[in-house]
């Protein structure tokens, strides 16, 4: 009988699939590190433009916190401009007020009677005055009696006093403003 002996081919097969195998395990792990390393860089890529995109959204953010910032300020100047000019008109319409009541006092006030001094609040008005005699100060409280712009006239003070040598009659008047009462004058408070 003739013995054959496989053991070499069997070797030599043994010797061939194992380095198949290996090389079949290289490539394998060549090609699990290439898609690990074509992963890497792709979210290196990706992470480096969510950088990018962040930054320029936080540029973003600050430019349109600059415009914010200016937008209060000029909304600020706005609101301060508008309440001058309500006070601005408020004045207008009541820069006639004293000189026109000085004008109504000065066509009220009989001959022989002068006014030393006038005093207003917000709608009380005092006023100091000479005159020759009682009756005139009594004609010129009935006078502002009668005037639609003052009401509740009232003498506060009469006595006499001398004046260059001659014996006059000095005189406090208080009274109310009609205007006043009916429009009180309200001047806001701007605060820069």
């Amino acid at each position: 009988m003739i013995k054959i002996n496989l053991l070499p081919v069997r070797a030599a097969k043994k010797k061939e699939t194992a380095i198949q195998q290996l090389v079949i395990t290289g490539v394998v792990v060549v090609a699990i590190a290439l898609i690990v390393v074509s992963l890497y860089m792709v979210k290196t890529i990706q992470v480096s433009a969510t950088k990018s995109d962040i930054t320029s959204a936080n540029n973003k953010i600050n430019e349109l916190k600059a415009k914010i910032g200016k937008l209060e300020e000029l909304k600020t100047l706005k609101e301060q401009v508008k309440k001058k000019l309500d006070v601005l008109s408020q004045l207008r319409k009541n820069k006639t007020g004293p000189a026109q009541r000085l004008a109504i006092l000065s066509d009220l006030a009989p001959e022989k009677l002068w006014l030393t001094n006038y005093g207003e609040s917000v709608q009380d008005v005092k006023i100091s005055g000479i005159a020759f005699s009682e009756d005139l100060i009594a004609q010129f409280m009935k006078a502002l009696e009668a005037s639609t712009d003052f009401m509740a006239v009232e003498l506060v003070v009469s006595e006499q006093t001398e004046v260059a040598g001659t014996k006059l009659k000095k005189f406090d008047i208080t009274m109310k403003l009609e205007s006043a009462v009916t429009q009180p004058l309200v001047v806001p408070v701007v605060k820069k």
